[in-house]
């Protein structure tokens, strides 16, 4: 058969008509809130979407890493925008897989439409191994391993898992920006993504598509301003991206703030470096240290400060009418916590 071009570099339209499944990756930071929104802006058949959220901690009881109120948050984003939110993640979440030793890996949770699946590992073709360290600021997948553990691995079996797939057109999106990183700045626009089977049994044809990946901070924050969604959380607390609280490329600085608000939650990634003797931080140098002496983020926004320890989420999803939408302190802002 002849070859057709599947990747490309540059694709800011592509035609949404084509597709059975447009299925939108949300973590709840403001590029894949945008993605989403210029998706509602091409017009989109809204009865397609679907929300999917890789849960970072898992369901098990642990709370070392993401926002406590993110679920609730992506929950409720979902019932504002009137999609069906899917949740999917690794079991024992980041802590679980950070403390594996000589253990297999853990199975896969995924929500469906049908109820949930869960996943076991093949223990015929993967071995035990060990982690007992954190995942390294790398764009290396195998060095970073929380992206990939974490997010890409769930997302792929949860694709590779339902019948509801078989034969149809799927539209995968992801909010990466190229201005993110020198690494991002590479990435396709649209690609066959890793799960796609369209010359297979399953005739499942999965597109990778990244609609905000052209865009400036700029026009993300004036997509979220037209439809009156009110800047995440982390934003408003002064933090330039929203990715785990605890975020191995969280800055220094907000290291600072993090042991000033909410010391605990420094202490726990601290205890792990001192027992793996291995550091977040490249330049060996514990979360403790790594903060000493910098000025945390002065934080006057008190209804955002107040969230960061509530599981449920409390504040208004979208901005209530005759009040100002506001450019968030972090919006802009130089302080690293995401990754390359």
């Amino acid at each position: 058969g002849c070859h057709v071009e599947t990747s490309y570099y540059s694709a800011p339209e592509v035609d949404l008509a084509l597709y059975d499944h447009v299925i939108v990756c949300l973590s709840g930071g403001k590029d894949s809130i945008a993605a989403y929104l210029r998706l509602l802006d091409m017009g989109v058949d809204r009865s397609k979407v679907e929300f999917w959220h890789h849960d970072v901690d898992g369901r098990e009881g642990s709370s070392l890493m993401d926002w406590g109120f993110m679920r609730d948050y992506c929950h409720q984003l979902a019932e504002v925008f009137q999609v069906p939110l899917y949740f999917s993640w690794l079991e024992g979440g980041f802590e679980g897989e950070l403390l594996k030793d000589n253990a297999y890996s853990r199975p896969h949770h995924v929500e469906t439409p049908e109820g949930l699946l869960v996943l076991p590992r093949d223990h015929q073709r993967a071995s035990q191994s060990t982690r007992l360290r954190f995942p390294q600021q790398s764009p290396s997948l195998q060095t970073r391993w929380c992206s990939s553990a974490l997010k890409i691995d769930v997302g792929r079996r949860a694709l590779n898992n339902q019948d509801r797939f078989r034969g149809k057109k799927i539209l995968f999106v992801t909010g990466e920006r190229r201005e993110e990183s020198a690494n991002r700045a590479k990435y396709n626009q649209l690609e066959a993504h890793a799960c796609d089977r369209r010359n297979g049994r399953t005739a499942r044809r999965v597109d990778a598509w990244r609609p905000v990946l052209h865009w400036t901070e700029e026009l993300v924050w004036e997509v979220l301003e037209k439809h009156r969604v009110s800047p995440p959380v982390p934003y408003r607390l002064g933090w330039s991206r929203s990715s785990c609280m605890t975020c191995i490329y969280n800055s220094p600085r907000v290291w600072a703030t993090i042991k000033h608000y909410w010391p605990e939650r420094v202490m726990s990634i601290a205890r792990y470096e001192q027992s793996f003797g291995v550091t977040v931080s490249r330049k060996r140098i514990d979360v403790l240290d790594l903060s000493a002496g910098v000025s945390p983020i002065r934080i006057s926004d008190v209804d955002a400060l107040n969230q960061v320890s509530m599981e449920q989420y409390v504040l208004p999803v979208l901005v209530p009418a005759g009040q100002k939408w506001e450019t968030p302190p972090g919006a802009f802002g130089r302080e690293a916590c995401g990754s390359d």
